[in-house]
């Protein structure tokens, strides 16, 4: 799963999944819209809400995409949480003899 942070002509930092891309345009599914709160953190909520869940991918042309970039380790974990594999590994413990 290939996921970035693009931010959007609009000002939107929009979390999604690349599904392809080409010289003219990105398509991404599973967005998130990067959410700024009062307390000076910053929390989630989904981009495109009113899309077909049955055809998720949405095509964004290249000249409304200001930049992409890798997650934060932590973010990538927590979008993992929410729509990567069900599988959830545990961490891992050491031995102490």
């Amino acid at each position: 799963m290939d996921v970035k942070l693009l931010r959007i002509v609009t000002g939107e930092e929009v979390i999604a999944e690349i599904v392809s891309e080409n010289e003219t345009s990105v398509t991404l599914k599973n967005g998130l819209v990067v959410v700024p709160t009062s307390s000076g953190s910053v929390g989630f909520a989904p981009w495109a809400t009113v899309i077909d869940r049955e055809k998720p991918d949405i095509v964004v042309s290249r000249n409304h995409i200001i930049y992409i970039v890798d997650l934060d380790s932590s973010i990538q974990k927590k979008y993992n949480e929410l729509y990567g594999s069900k599988l959830v590994t545990p961490e891992e413990k050491k031995l102490i003899l």
